[in-house]
């Protein structure tokens, strides 16, 4: 759980201090908040996986010989299915984290919404 948390405060962070000089920018398409929660859990979900994978590669490493993944490609390939998967694109990805970002108060509702659900997926999946 601290691993999601910390990808969200410096999702948060980055996103924030990207500075936009014209207030009131509207997406070309409006993710609704409910949307943008579920893409975000996604999105974590996606982060969380690749660190795994990437922790999981240098430990095996140690003791045997493995070819090394090209992460870069692997996250290209998990973030195009995820915007098929909610019909977007990268372009209306960028321009949602943009105006949600513009609203501090309306982003931080969502990353909470974001946090309560995989912290209940993450009990739910480690109950026996």
């Amino acid at each position: 759980m601290k691993q999601f948390s910390l990808i969200i405060l410096l999702f948060v962070l980055v996103t924030a201090c990207g500075g936009h000089k014209d207030k009131g920018f509207i997406p070309d398409r409006l993710l609704t908040e409910q949307e943008m929660i579920d893409l975000m859990t996604d999105v974590q979900i996606i982060e969380g996986d690749i660190t795994y994978q990437k922790t999981r590669e240098r430990e095996l490493s140690d003791s045997i010989k493995i070819e090394p993944k090209d992460y870069v490609k692997l996250s290209e390939e998990y973030y195009d299915q995820l915007f098929e998967h909610y019909g977007i694109t990268d372009s209306i990805f960028r321009q949602n984290i943009r105006y949600y970002t513009e609203q501090p108060a309306l982003l931080e509702k969502i990353m909470d919404s974001v946090v309560k659900r995989l912290t209940k997926e993450q009990s739910t999946s480690s109950t026996p």
